[in-house]
């Protein structure tokens, strides 16, 4: 550390040199006005001590605004004599936070270093706030450009009635408050030709700035291609995939999309479905109350993003009456106590169970169940992964 010390007093400055020049700190002492100004204006300080009538109390106050003009982001202790409470009080209202006051006997000195420590700890932490500050300005508005692709409005064909959520995953910053992070997930519905509801989820690997770029990528992409006439769903998959594998924003640094894509016909209900590396569609019976996973674990296929020439399969099922579909992103299952070790997930078995005590609760309320029930399951310790769940019922007449 390099102190640059501007004092009054030549016996006091010598003492304060033998008692602050230990270990790595490197103290430079100007009894003179003009010799501090000259120093002052080297890069490098650290921290700045000066007694608060140097060079004479008539200049001091300039001199302390030009410290504060050519090193702003420096602590500043300043030493005042004891009973000079009013030329002190100028210096506050001015800015100078730190102080001590120089007793008679000197005894003071013996407590600079204790003083120099505790204002450089309190300028960092200062530092840390502002930059605590900035990195939740910087994620709010990267989060709030992914969350605008996210449907306000989901498109309920007669008969259904469809429900879904986002939640960001959220971080601690030096112990303050959770910061809610920008991410990479969003969800989708919408017509097509009249006769056919598109629902799908994404998640891009990653958080911040890069998974929601890779994000907005694949749903720019999917927005222009979705009223093409693709044959099924593993057709639609693909063109995305072979179209991602050659895009630098998703490729960087190994990163890949996951992606569930379902067309539900609603003329004879059935719904057809890819999965690239997404979680499987759960189906309750609601007259039965049975809740159980659709597809096999070799359904799922590869994330997005990685073998362009990759097969996907597409799978097919019936939405019977009085039902509930649920897809979503890993963020909801994957839920844990992030400080316990061999914690348990939340995991399908916690969505079947959270789904089958909500059995007789309204769509939303359901949903609200689910994302209530996961977020328990982390013990306080916050979601750790962003979520995006869509929840579909089909009536008992529709």
């Amino acid at each position: 550390m390099r102190v640059l010390v501007g004092w009054d007093d030549a016996i006091e400055a010598e003492t304060i040199g033998l008692i602050l020049n230990v270990d790595d700190t490197v103290v430079e002492i100007s009894t003179e006005g003009e010799d501090f100004e000259e120093k002052l204006t080297s890069a490098g300080w650290d921290i700045v001590l000066f007694a608060t009538n140097f060079p004479n109390e008539d200049e001091s106050l300039r001199l302390f605004l030009k410290i504060q003009e050519t090193h702003d982001n420096i602590p500043i202790v300043g030493a005042w004599r004891q009973g000079d409470f009013s030329h002190l009080a100028k210096l506050i209202s001015h800015g100078l936070h730190s102080h001590l006051m120089r007793d008679t006997e000197g005894d003071f000195i013996f407590l600079l270093p204790s003083m120099i420590e505790a204002a450089q700890t309190a300028v960092l932490a200062q530092r840390s706030r502002i930059l605590a500050e900035r990195l939740r300005e910087e994620v709010d508005s990267v989060r709030r450009l992914q969350e605008s692709v996210i449907p306000r409005d989901l498109p309920a064909p007669e008969g259904y009635e469809i429900v879904a959520r986002y939640e960001p995953s959220q971080i601690r910053v030096m112990g303050s408050n959770p910061v809610i992070m920008a991410g990479g997930d969003y969800y989708d519905a919408f017509n097509l030709d009249g006769n056919k509801l598109i629902l799908l989820v994404g998640d891009a690997s990653g958080h911040g700035v890069k998974a929601c770029m890779s994000i907005m990528t694949m749903h720019t992409l999917i927005r222009m291609i979705r009223d093409r006439r693709y044959p099924n769903t593993v057709d639609f998959v693909s063109e995305v995939n072979r179209r991602l594998c050659s895009s630098d924003i998703v490729q960087d640094e190994g990163g890949f999309i996951t992606l569930l894509y379902s067309t539900l016909d609603l003329e004879n209900h059935r719904l057809s479905w890819t999965a690239a590396g997404a979680p499987m569609p759960v189906l309750q019976d609601l007259d039965t109350n049975e809740v159980k996973v659709m597809g096999g674990e070799d359904e799922g296929g590869l994330p997005l993003a990685i073998e362009e020439e990759w097969v996907y399969e597409e799978v097919e099922m019936e939405i019977p009456r009085n039902s509930r579909l649920l897809i979503f992103t890993d963020g909801l299952d994957e839920a844990f106590p992030a400080d316990e070790e061999d914690a348990e997930q939340f995991g399908i078995e916690g969505i079947i169970k959270s789904m089958q005590a909500s059995r007789e609760m309204p769509l939303a309320d359901a949903l609200q169940k689910l994302f209530d029930d996961s977020n328990a399951a982390t013990r306080g310790s916050g979601r750790h992964d962003d979520t995006s769940v869509v929840l579909l019922e089909r009536h008992k007449e529709g």
